[in-house]
Parts: structure tokens; sequence; C-alpha cells
């Protein structure tokens, strides 16, 4: 696995993507590429098949790759010549350049990536294309099972979300004879703090009620470190309801439990354009100020199924910026997060429901712990194989090539990959 230094120009060549305003995208299945992703549809094509596009302004130095027909939009740079060389292969080989460290983050000025300059770099690059095809052959096993993992919970959170709006939406959970209760003719009352009928029998009550919100900790910028657990900050929270706690800061030598997040638990910003963000705790972290956990006792997962769908209304999050909206910053507080009233079903439908949302979303945390140290482990080999430090069989087994540190690449959940030292 021959390594050679050469200018990436050499390597491949780099077209910027063609203009196309959204009002002027025409209905249709073909992708349109920005610079960190799809941004709309088209029904014409644009660049290369398959398409690599590296994020131009915006998300400078973003790496994509599409294997089908794809509109490069000119936020964006493409692939337009692959010189020969196997396409998979260069995506890798553009992810690990990290074009976007390219820049000074804290510079005023807007990045924007010039291909004559990457055209200029001078890059180690493996020439052999049966090297090259291996490589990216066990890079792409290990994104697939990712992409697995991630397509699963997707599915898992659509089938909570569905029997979550058949229960307490349209209110036809099963009724003390198994029939519909709603569609049945059961009997409906009006709740005026909800404004809407609910089943006989229920109500509302407070989110503090069900699961007071507790306010994370006002750590100081001298305590973090690289040493103790991570620190989870509004910046964490993501909008499909995970954690992304890649270069996180840490907190050593501190045991207020009262500001940990337990696996299972829900985390929730409270302040900044983003506000009422909400994601689920998969393993233990601390909590910083502005970001708020909602106290689900001592088996968070029993009772987080209920919580986590109602949160995912649309009503509550309306609701967390009709009292945030009157600040400069949006802002809310723990007490005002716990006054928002929720619907209260009968003890016996809401453990019922509970009760079967536990074992999918044990089993989405299971795919998500996976995806992580997947993740990890593609990225600690990522460079490893692209600099020739570690080198691939036929059989797709990895092998030590030098001297020095092997990342401890298991890889349990991907088949026929195994590290063999020499």
């Amino acid at each position: 696995m021959k390594l050679t230094r050469c200018k990436l120009g050499k390597v491949l060549e780099l077209q910027r993507g063609y203009d196309l305003p959204s009002s002027q995208m025409e209905k249709g299945d073909i992708l349109v590429a920005g610079s960190n992703g799809v941004i709309g549809y088209h029904n014409e094509a644009r660049s290369n098949h398959p398409c690599i596009t590296v994020g131009r302004s915006g998300s400078v130095g973003k790496v994509h790759y599409y294997e089908q027909a794809t509109w490069a939009h000119n936020t964006a740079l493409f692939v337009k010549d692959f010189k020969g060389n196997d396409p998979k292969y260069l995506y890798y080989f553009l992810k690990n350049l990290h074009l976007d460290k390219m820049f000074d983050k804290g510079s005023s000025v807007v990045p924007s990536l010039d291909r004559k300059v990457v055209h200029s770099l001078n890059v180690p690059c493996h020439k052999d294309i049966d090297c090259q095809k291996r490589i990216a052959a066990i890079l792409s096993k290990i994104d697939r099972k990712i992409e697995l993992n991630r397509a699963i919970n997707q599915n898992l959170e659509a089938m909570a979300k569905q029997l979550y709006d058949y229960w307490f939406v349209q209110f036809d959970f099963p009724n003390e004879d198994g029939k519909p209760y709603k569609s049945s003719g059961s009997a409906m009352v009006w709740n005026e703090e909800l404004k809407r009928e609910i089943p006989q029998g229920w109500s509302n009550m407070s989110i503090g009620d069900y699961a007071p919100c507790k306010s994370g900790y006002a750590f100081k910028s001298k305590d973090f470190g690289g040493k103790g657990l991570p620190v989870i900050k509004i910046g964490n929270i993501q909008e499909n309801y995970t954690l992304d706690m890649t270069d996180s800061q840490c907190i050593d030598l501190f045991n207020k439990t009262l500001f940990l997040a337990k696996r299972y638990d829900l985390v929730i910003a409270m302040t900044g354009a983003t506000i009422g963000k909400f994601a689920i705790s998969q393993s233990n972290y601390w909590v910083n100020q502005r970001v708020g956990r909602f106290d689900l006792g001592d088996r968070p997962l029993s009772r987080l199924g209920f919580l986590f769908n109602s949160l995912k209304q649309e009503y509550f999050r309306e609701q967390v910026f009709q009292i945030a909206c009157g600040c400069a910053q949006p802002n809310i507080s723990a007490e005002q997060i716990d006054s928002i009233s929720i619907l209260k079903p009968n003890d016996v439908i809401l453990n019922q429901f509970n009760k079967l949302c536990e074992p999918l979303l044990e089993l989405q945390s299971e795919n998500y712990l996976q995806i992580e140290e997947l993740t990890k482990q593609r990225d600690e080999l990522l460079p490893l194989l692209m600099n020739g430090q570690v080198s691939v069989n036929s059989d797709l087994s990895v092998y030590k090539k030098r001297r020095g540190k092997v990342p401890s690449l298991t890889l349990n959940h991907v088949s026929d990959i195994q590290i063999l030292q020499c």
C-alpha cells in the first residue's frame, strides 16, 4: 500500500456547483446538494455520478457523498474528474483532509473555499486502485452500519409517535372492552385548560407534577478540562432529540448529583434561538447552566415515553416561545417550564403507554451508543489508513504496518473486519 505525495489537483478536479435559487427548483426527485447536505429537490441533475461535494461557502469543507443523481449547488464544490481513482476512496480521502479547519473560526471574514487553493495542497494518496477499493470498503461497511442504526431508530421513534397520536391525540386507546375509546362512542368532556375535549375522567397537569425541571450548574471556565464527566451545554442538544457530545468539555472532582443527567433522563435548552429543544441523555453527564433536566425519578426509562412524546407536540414548543418571547434573548426558567399544562390520562392508560415505550426507547439507546462507538472507531481508523499507518488485506482485515498506536478497534458489530498486528 505505497503512498505517493502529490498536488491534490493531480488526484481529482473540483468545480464550483451551479446556481439554483429555491424559487427555481422544479418538482422532481433529483437531490440538490448544498454546502452541508440536501437543501431541496429538482427535476434536473448537474454533477458527476456518483457525486462528491465539498462545502464552498457556509459549511466550508464539509464533505458529502451521493450515489443518486444530484444537482451540485453553487454553495459547494463537486468532484468533476475522479482521474481514474475510486470515487468512494476520494470521499474518505477528502474527509481526512479536514478542509473545514483551514479557516480561523474567530475571524470575522466570511469563509469561502477556493478550489485553486485546494488543488495546490501537497497530500499523500494511495495510487493502487485495488488498495483504494479495500480502504473504501472497510470504512463504508462501518458507515452502512451507522446509517442502518439511524434508520432503525427513526422507525422506532415513529412507532412510538404513532401510538401516542392514536391514544392521546385521537383518544382511541383501548377501552374496557378493548375497543377504540373515542371511535366507539365513549364519553368525552371539555377541558378549559387544554382547550379541547378529552376522555371522561382524564384531566390536565403541569409538567412539574409529572417530572419537575431542574436547572443546571453554573460551572466556571477554569473548571473545564479533559478529564471527568462531559458537560451538556445548549449547543450539544440537537433538534433531532439527540445529544452530540463531540469535543465536549469535562468536569472532574464534582459530586453534586442534583446536576447529573443519567441515562434516559431528558434535558432541555432554556435560552437562545433554539430554546425548547430537548434530547434524551444516553449516559451520565453533568448539566451546565441554562440547560434543564427533567427529574423522572430513579427509573427514568419507566416514565420517559409519555413525557418525551408529550414534549414533541407542537403546543409545547409554542408555549415555551410564548413565555420566553418577552426577553431580548429568549429565556425560560425551570419554574416556568414546570407550569406548562399537559394532558393527564388515567393511571392505567398512562402506565400501559410507558410500558409499551420502554423496549422501543431501550433499543434506540443501544443503537445510539453503538453509533457513538462505531463513529469513534471509524474516525480513529480513517487517518491511520489514509496516512499508511495501517493497511487492509484483500480479505478486509486491517494490520499494523508501522510501529505506533493502533486504536482499540473491535468492530464487534461489523462482520469480517478485524485488527491483525504484525
